[in-house]
């Protein structure tokens, strides 16, 4: 199912089977939180962007416009059209980042919609059932993701749960998986490390989730608040205690440095709302440093947003006219710069891929990252 095709360093070039099509690792994510790339943007043109994988996610889906909804329409590949893989977040990230609306217990998590305010209970169980009802390639386990700078002994009591409900959900899959109205039996379910920024609950726990023999292992609970450095130390004294020989994730990371960084630390998946939030701001990615659109010495500027880019916006057109349409808020600015950043880190990654495999990761990753510092 994984198989890795070379590695240089710690840096792994695979290619991950599935029953939605073949991954070719390390892989961009885009992020269509509620089935959807942010910004006018259709299946049609992540096809043409060279996309590979979508993210969605299981709370939102849930709460609009209903997992149950989407099964009864086919599963979420055909209610967005796309035949690839898609991967779909548990709804763990929301007992973070909706701390404010939820109380966690054993069982699982009690929610306050963020749309309309009616109570919601997840646990792994139901996370697992809304999964499979939307029918993705890929389930995420439920987890907490803990603050990274919670204190310690909250950490180790989050990470045990965590563990527990790793079991559960490990469990309940199976289970839907062998029902006869399941939309998609090949299921595959990724564990998820956690531990903030302590070494040895990290280990520990990888550890631990590592012996489960699961399709994928994901490390969570960075990007939250910590530092690059802390991050990147992470990840260096966690990633080698997870399986090699499964796919590495690292969720929610991140820029095109933090990428870059990682795949030489191991990791081959990824997923960030960046290219898409920055995009619809007019902040843009190129291999010379992010630039601001709004920026007034664009306004007569006729080159379009980088010389010899193939996406859709710089084939046809200008900053000026793109920067034009971000100051009047018109949609197909939003749109144009949604689909340069996302072309930008799919590109990215083919090149990581092709870099790995000639053996001229470090070079590779060097000079991109030199390039990132000459900013316009």
């Amino acid at each position: 199912m994984y198989k890795i095709i070379a590695k240089d360093g710690k840096a792994k070039r695979a290619s991950f089977d599935t029953v939605h099509g073949t991954i070719e690792t390390p892989v961009f994510m885009n992020v269509g939180t509620a089935g959807v790339i942010k910004g006018a943007v259709s299946t049609e043109d992540l096809q043409e962007i060279g996309t590979q994988v979508q993210l969605s996610n299981t709370y939102h889906l849930h709460v609009r416009p209903g997992d149950g909804v989407v099964k009864k329409l086919g599963g979420l590949h055909k209610f967005m059209v796309w035949d690839k893989p898609i991967l779909t977040d548990s709804g763990g990230f929301q007992v973070f980042s909706l701390a404010g609306l939820r109380k966690i217990k054993e069982e699982g998590v009690y929610f306050h919609s963020h749309v309309d305010g009616r109570k919601i209970f997840m646990g792994p169980e139901e996370s697992m059932q809304i999964q499979s009802n939307l029918a993705s390639t890929i389930a995420m386990a439920f987890d907490e993701c803990p603050s990274s700078v919670a204190d310690r002994r909250y950490v180790e009591q989050s990470v045990a749960r965590t563990a527990r409900w790793l079991q559960r959900c490990k469990q309940e899959l199976r289970r839907l998986n062998s029902l006869e109205d399941t939309l998609n039996p090949h299921q595959l379910l990724f564990g998820i490390n956690q531990g903030a920024i302590y070494d040895d609950i990290r280990i520990a726990h990888a550890k631990e989730i590592a012996d489960m023999d699961l399709d994928g292992y994901a490390i969570g609970g960075l990007a939250v608040g910590e530092s690059h450095e802390e991050m990147y130390h992470i990840l260096d004294v966690t990633v080698p205690y997870l399986p090699e020989e499964k796919p590495t994730y690292l969720m929610g990371v991140g820029t095109p440095a933090n990428i870059l960084e990682a795949v030489e630390r191991g990791v081959d998946f990824f997923d960030c709302v960046y290219p898409t939030r920055n995009g619809r701001h007019g902040h843009l990615y190129t291999d010379h440093g992010k630039i601001n659109l709004l920026n007034a010495k664009y306004e007569l500027d006729s080159r379009p947003i980088e010389e010899g880019c193939q996406c859709p916006a710089c084939r046809t057109y200008s900053r000026a006219y793109i920067r034009h349409l971000l100051k009047a808020k018109e949609m197909l600015g939003y749109r144009l710069c949604v689909l340069h950043n996302l072309y930008f880190y799919n590109k990215m990654m083919k090149e990581i891929r092709d870099a790995i495999e000639q053996g001229m990761y470090r070079e590779y990753k060097q000079a991109k990252l030199a390039g990132f510092e000459h900013q316009e």
